[in-house]
């Protein structure tokens, strides 16, 4: 039996929080935001020829490659990967990706987290994957939704008027 598209984001979130959540953050060892970013893609099936044998050891090479494919940040190489699949931050759904600010000096302009549920998201804290809640909403900076229909239907063709 064919997966719903929720099954499918459900499913995509929980194979991210299996391989991420709990566990460091090392580059060498594929655990990276790009790897996270991707790996939900993945799941939902979605082939993200970018990363496509995209090999770094470290934040300097990952940013080396980034840069040697022509990209100055994350959310333009993402929004390269998924072209025209940008939606507001708020309208993410398990399994889309969601960039958000860093704290630090970030030379890749942002940190690329996975939505997991009800506003919370599997990224990176402190060097260890972990669900977290964002309660600063302008820590969003972009969000991409990754599978479903973009276009939504228009208010009156939900709510028909009786006139």
């Amino acid at each position: 039996m064919k997966k719903t598209i929720g099954e499918r984001r459900a499913a995509a979130a929980k194979a991210c929080h299996e391989r991420f959540v709990g566990k460091p953050y090392d580059p060498k060892a594929n655990r990276d935001c790009i790897r996270l970013a991707g790996h939900s893609a993945h799941k939902l099936g979605k082939r993200v020829s970018l990363t496509k044998g995209l090999r770094y050891t470290s934040e300097a090479a990952g940013l080396r490659a980034m840069r040697k494919l022509g990209f100055k940040s994350l959310i333009e190489a993402v929004d390269a990967a998924f072209p025209g699949r940008q939606i507001p931050p708020a309208m993410a759904r398990p399994g889309d990706i969601v960039a958000l600010k860093t704290h630090d000096e970030n030379a890749f302009g942002c940190a690329l987290t996975v939505a997991f549920d009800n506003g919370r998201v599997i990224g990176f804290v402190n060097g260890v994957g972990a669900v977290c809640r964002v309660d600063d909403p302008s820590a969003y900076l972009a969000a991409w939704k990754i599978i479903g229909p973009m276009s939504l239907p228009a208010f009156e063709d939900l709510y028909p008027r009786e006139d």
